[in-house]
């Protein structure tokens, strides 16, 4: 199973954000720190924000934001949130399903109960249980990334 890029994204930003609790975090500093596209991000965050678990601020001073403190954040749900399907094989999908053997096939009864193991870590996990103890190095490794970027990006009369 492989989660969209789209998802990993999402739960880059809302990772950060956690890690980054009390300021309002840039779209732009988010890109830097994981070194990815910031259009890619522009539209997660929106999602996101539709889907109210982040809090977007216009301005000179704006920004995104956790909606809700970490420990309030169901990585299952945002995962469900994002993904467009769970469909592992061909037959999870009803109205386009072709396989000949699906009505006596016994593997899917094993992917399917594999999913929702799959689906049950993610459910019982928050935003919280991730970061853990482990956000120090994190919050250092995403910060030198975002120095980095913004380093190498300056040339002479070159300024953010």
């Amino acid at each position: 199973m492989q989660l969209t890029l789209y998802t990993d994204y999402s739960l880059r930003v809302l990772l950060y954000l956690a890690t980054h609790q009390g300021r309002r975090a840039t779209i732009s500093d988010i890109a830097d720190a994981y070194q990815i596209s910031r259009n890619h991000l522009v539209k997660v965050v929106h999602q996101l924000s539709r889907n109210g678990w982040i809090a977007t601020t216009r301005g000179k001073s704006g920004g995104v934001s956790l909606a809700f403190p970490p420990e309030r954040i169901n990585i299952g749900t945002v995962v469900r949130q994002t993904e467009p399907h769970m469909n592992l094989l061909e037959c999870f999908d009803k109205q386009n399903n072709q396989c000949a053997i699906s009505p006596s096939c016994q593997l899917k009864q094993v992917l399917y109960q594999a999913r929702k193991a799959f689906c049950d870590v993610l459910d019982n996990s928050t935003l919280a249980d991730v970061i853990g103890a482990g956000d120090a190095e994190v919050i250092r490794i995403l910060d030198g990334n975002i120095a980095l970027a913004r380093s190498t990006s300056r040339g002479p009369g070159k300024s953010h």
